[in-house]
């Protein structure tokens, strides 16, 4: 399958993500955690929020381990992955992840992959369709990513 005959968002979707979770994810975090199930299988744009990330939140030992040396970039595209699951949670016997919340859905990522250079992109909830301009500025910095 050709990404040239494929329209943006046909085999890509974006997710937009909060500070400091997002950098979280490029540096290993899953699952990413939602209140809804999320049917979408396939490629995702890791979108940073605009949001200033929760003070509280950057003093947490794991979050502030995990973004150590790492910039908080907000308003763009950092990264993408593979979302290949999704599941409710199931207890720490079923996903024993220190990432994973209680009483929501498990968004698990695979291949995820940073963005040399963030790509300032306005996001949406939950998922949202990138347009084809935003995907050809991530494919010039990964250009062996294809659908």
């Amino acid at each position: 399958m050709s990404a040239a005959s494929l329209d943006g968002g046909d085999w890509i979707r974006g997710i937009t993500i909060r500070q400091p979770w997002a950098t979280c994810i490029l540096a290993g975090k899953t699952p990413e955690n939602r209140p809804a199930n999320w049917p979408w299988r396939g490629w995702v744009l890791l979108h940073a929020g605009k949001a200033r990330p929760d003070p509280a939140v950057l003093r947490d030992p794991l979050v502030a381990t995990t973004i150590r040396g790492r910039e908080l970039h907000r308003g763009a595209v950092i990264g993408v992955a593979r979302l290949i699951d999704c599941h409710p949670d199931q207890g720490p016997e079923r996903c024993a992840s220190p990432w994973a919340q209680r009483d929501v859905h498990h968004l698990v990522l695979a291949d995820v992959h940073e963005l040399p250079l963030p790509v300032t992109a306005t996001g949406a909830l939950p998922a949202w369709k990138p347009t084809q301009d935003l995907v050809d500025q991530v494919l010039q910095q990964l250009p062996h990513l294809r659908p």
